[in-house]
This record gives structure tokens, sequence and C-alpha cells, in this order.
């Protein structure tokens, strides 16, 4: 029997497995660290610069910016989760990764990308709140109440993630221990199995209708409703705020959204999509958004742009 295979009723199983990220350019895998360790420096350096700016400006001690730092800090978690490991399979070809370790990199990848929603979702509510209930603003988004709600977006993305993990771990796996991607992606874990997989499957497919429908269909109410709000608005000064910074909001949420919807779609493209492509849409999804978001927020949210220059220049 080969070494990290168990046999159970006959069928072997990998234990441990080869992340073979990009496989249709092997020759030139190794350059790929240059472009993705510059994006890996400047999702630590953008995303931390404006988190410590929001932690350190009394002025930003605000639920919308409080919870821009949490979005900010969940972006230095995820690339993490995913770029040493993979910096190291370019530069070093470390790429063996065992079963238990796929798991917890998938666990790491899909909580975080389920808060990451929840987070979006209460910056919207929060935007509704102070555009068409001003008045009610403080007595309702209070920190007690951001807290309780931020505690709920944790519960809600444990409860969601945990199942389709958990039932993923229980499929066999005995097609190849070569993972075409550089990272443990659920779809390309799966493909792997041999045997049942209906049940990761459908758990798959619960988040992502939880995530994307129930979610999408929330941000897509409360923006109409502020948008809405806002061009009833008589002061123009007043409009134009309103607008900018949902805007910004709105901008983000879409990037997140239809990236990930995007790269489900073309990883289910088996014949016409090649791997590599699927890989650069994973990219795309899981890491790029994490270098873009602190320059959209850094360019359009005028507290932050401020801040940032005061600091700069001092």
């Amino acid at each position: 029997m080969e070494p990290g295979i168990s046999n159970q009723s006959f069928i072997f199983s990998y234990t441990d497995f080869t992340l073979l990220g990009f496989p249709g350019i092997s020759r030139w895998r190794p350059l790929l660290a240059i472009p993705f360790f510059s994006v890996y420096l400047v999702i630590l350096s953008g995303n931390s610069l404006i988190i410590h700016l929001i932690y350190t400006e009394k002025t930003l001690h605000s639920p919308m910016y409080l919870l821009i730092s949490v979005l900010f800090a969940i972006n230095i978690t995820v690339s993490t989760a995913i770029l040493p490991k993979f910096l190291l399979d370019l530069l070093f070809r470390l790429n063996q990764v065992s079963l238990t370790g796929c798991l917890l990199q998938m666990f790491s990848i899909y909580f975080m990308s389920v808060c990451e929603s929840g987070v979006m979702l209460l910056m919207s509510l929060d935007r509704y709140v102070a555009i068409c209930r001003p008045l009610r603003y403080h007595n309702i988004m209070t920190k007690r109440f951001l807290l309780s709600l931020t505690f709920i977006v944790i519960i809600r993305s444990f409860i969601l993630v945990c199942p389709f993990v958990l039932f993923t771990s229980m499929v066999q796996f005995c097609r190849s221990n070569i993972i075409l991607n550089f990272t443990c992606e659920n779809m390309a874990l799966l493909s792997l199995g041999c045997g049942d997989t209906t049940k990761p499957q459908i758990a798959g497919l619960i988040v992502r209708i939880i995530v994307t429908a129930l979610d999408g269909s929330l941000f897509f109410l409360s923006y109409s409703t502020i948008l809405y709000t806002a061009m009833k608005t008589v002061d123009n000064k007043s409009r134009h705020k309103a607008l900018n910074t949902c805007g910004t909001h709105l901008l983000v949420t879409m990037q997140v959204y239809v990236s990930g919807l995007v790269s489900s779609l073309v990883y289910r493209m088996e014949a016409t999509v090649s791997m590599d492509v699927k890989n650069l849409f994973s990219a795309l999804y899981l890491i790029i958004q994490g270098a873009l978001n602190p320059l959209i927020y850094g360019l359009r949210v005028t507290k932050i742009r401020k801040g940032l220059v005061a600091n700069w220049r001092t």
C-alpha cells in the first residue's frame, strides 16, 4: 500500500495531496511568485495601514469605520491562509498538504468569506439607519448592538461552513491526490472524490444560496431604500455625501459577489475552460479583492483619505 493511503472496505482514500496551481504553465510557475508576493505585500500593508488609522483616530470610532476595519482584517486573514503556502510551492515546490491541513484551509477560507458577507450586510444596515433613520441612529447603532450583530455573524458563519467541511472530510478520495488549484477549494477537492459526494455538494449549495441569494437580496433592498431616500433629500451636499459613501460600499459589495459568482460558474465549465483560467478567477475572488478594497476606501471615503494624507505628511 502506498504511503498516505488508507484501505477501508477495499476503497483507497488519499490522505495526502499535492497542490498544483496553474498547471498549464509548469515551466514558468516560479515566476508567478513575483506578482503574488507583490499582491500579498499590498494586502498586508494597505489593509494594516487603514486598520491602524481607524484604531488610532478617535473621529473614526463609529460603527461604519469599525466595520470597515473588520472587513480589512478578514482580507488579511484570507490571503494569509492561502498565499504563504502558495509562495512556498512556487519557490521551493513545497506543495504537499495533508487532508486535515486541506480541510483546515478550506474552513478558514469559507468561514472568513461568509463572515465577509455578514459584515458587508451590517455595513448596509448601518448606512440604512444613518440615512433613512438619522434621528434614531445613535440610539440604534450602539456598541452593544453592533457587538451582538457581529457575534451573530460569527455564529452564522460557523453553522453554515462546518457541515459541508465535515461532509467533505467523509468523502473517499481515490481518483487522484493532485489538486489542480493553488488552494484547497471545495469543488477542486470534491472532483477527486469517488462514491457519493451528494451531502457536501448540497451543503455547499445551501451556503451559496444563503450567502448569494439571501444576503444579496437584503443588500439590494437596503441600498434601493437608501438611494430612494437620498434622492428625495433637498440638501445637495447631504445627498452627494450619502451617495458617495453608499456608492463605495456598493462597489465593494458588487465586486465581492460578482467575482464569487463568476468563479463558481467558471469552475463548473468542465470542458470549455482550462484549469489555469479557473485558477485565475479563484485568485480574483479570493485574493485580488483584498488588495483593491484599501484602494477603493482610501480614495473614495473622505475621512480615511484625509487621515492617510495627514499621517503621510507627519
